[in-house]
């Protein structure tokens, strides 16, 4: 019970958070549509937008994360193309009923972690069906992807994502596979 008490706590944060959020972020686009700032100003205006949205994705992440430790996610279940869930991928793609904003969110967060906690490296998607495959995968990055070496919110929260839809991620090799 203590941790349902916490993840509704982390649920209303989220909640809560949204709106002093909302209200930097509007009023860093009213600035911008104004056009009477400086250069400086401008950049720092853009700043703020962007780390507003920063913001922004992680209280869905922290959000998302809270309804299913808590067993309150209620997937949005629509069919989907699996070739259509990854940006760049290729292969060959199947039509599944899946959370498709969510799974997207999820694989395109393993990737990002992968290319920055891998030192840069770009990576790839192929699909095979309900099979993901990113590579490559580095020693470096392959313990954080997993959850093994907690410092990635975005992967840690993917893996819930991925499971609490039925999937399962593996490291092999230097690739990450991921099943749903």
């Amino acid at each position: 019970m203590a941790d349902q008490g916490f993840a509704r706590l982390v649920s209303l944060a989220c909640h809560d958070l949204r709106t002093p959020l909302a209200t930097v972020n509007g009023f860093a686009k009213t600035l911008t549509r104004g056009q009477t700032l400086g250069e400086r100003e401008a950049h720092f205006v853009d700043l703020i937008e962007s780390a507003a949205d920063q913001m922004t994705a992680l209280l869905d992440l922290l959000g998302l994360a809270a309804r299913i430790e808590s067993g309150r996610y209620e997937p949005a279940l629509a069919e989907a193309n699996t070739l259509d869930l990854v940006a760049d991928g290729e292969g060959r793609g199947e039509t599944i009923e899946t959370d498709a904003q969510v799974m997207r969110r999820a694989l395109d967060a393993l990737a990002h972690c992968a290319a920055v906690h891998g030192g840069g490296v770009e990576v790839s998607w192929k699909v095979d069906g309900r099979k993901f495959v990113l590579s490559p995968l580095t020693q470096e990055a392959a313990p954080v992807i997993t959850g093994e070496s907690p410092r990635d919110l975005g992967a840690l929260v993917a893996r819930l994502a991925i499971e609490a839809l039925g999937g399962s991620l593996a490291v092999d090799g230097e690739t990450l596979v991921v099943s749903i």
